[in-house]
């Protein structure tokens, strides 16, 4: 179990100033969310996290270690894991090709993963490419836990997907967290976040706005409001 700690960043695409002076923590065994409109800039932040665009200011420390100027690979070999926006599979490999790639010995295996998502088990052989939307995700998921990292982050899993398939992925990550798996998972269902989330932030053009419990959030409307567009 792992803690990631990111201080007063600040992260660019050229000269567009997108992220500004964020903050936040997840801790050891910690599930925690981010929510957020469109554009609110939490994609960036899980690629400045993950190193696919270093922040030019501030700090990310992962279990106590400066990783914010460490290349991709470098993080993903420390123990983070990363399942994408757009799921980004290799569509001609097979499912099991796909689950194995990047898989490492300790923890996880291709037998759990598949008790996880039965699903899959049938597939294994099947071009990742041919599978539904939300079997993709599933593939996605799996494929991050076979690499045996020490924390998971999740941008936008329930993106496009249907609602029966959005409780699946509810279940597989209230399953993850109490397993006291690390999570950061970036999202705008706000139902599915706060079912999985032990702690919550709200992001708004490039800045954190709210910080607390999913108890606190439900309580406070302005916020929904304001922020996330729930009336």
């Amino acid at each position: 179990m792992s803690t990631l700690q990111v201080e007063e960043i600040h992260t660019y695409y050229g000269e567009s100033h997108i992220l500004h002076g964020v903050s936040l923590t997840v801790g050891s065994g910690e599930a925690v969310a981010l929510l957020g409109r469109n554009g609110a800039g939490k994609t960036t932040l899980i690629r400045s996290v993950v190193g696919f665009t270093p922040p030019r200011e501030g700090r990310v420390l992962f279990d106590g270690d400066p990783i914010h100027r460490w290349p991709a690979y470098r993080i993903a070999r420390r123990g983070l894991a990363l399942v994408p926006q757009g799921r980004r599979i290799f569509a001609p490999l097979s499912v099991r090709e796909n689950l194995l790639l990047g898989a490492r010995a300790d923890g996880w295996t291709l037998e759990r993963v598949l008790e996880l998502f039965p699903r899959l088990r049938d597939r294994t052989d099947q071009a990742g490419g041919t599978l539904s939307g939300g079997e993709q995700q599933m593939l996605a998921i799996g494929r991050a836990l076979l690499t045996n990292g020490r924390m998971l982050l999740l941008d936008e899993p329930s993106e496009g997907l249907a609602p029966l398939i959005v409780r699946e992925i509810g279940r597989v990550l209230t399953s993850l967290k109490g397993e006291r798996l690390s999570i950061l998972l970036v999202e705008q269902n706000y139902h599915l976040a706060l079912q999985a989330a032990d702690r919550v932030y709200v992001m708004s053009k490039g800045q954190i706005v709210y910080a607390g419990t999913p108890a606190s959030l439900e309580a406070d409307e302005e916020v929904k409001r304001r922020y996330l567009g729930i009336a």
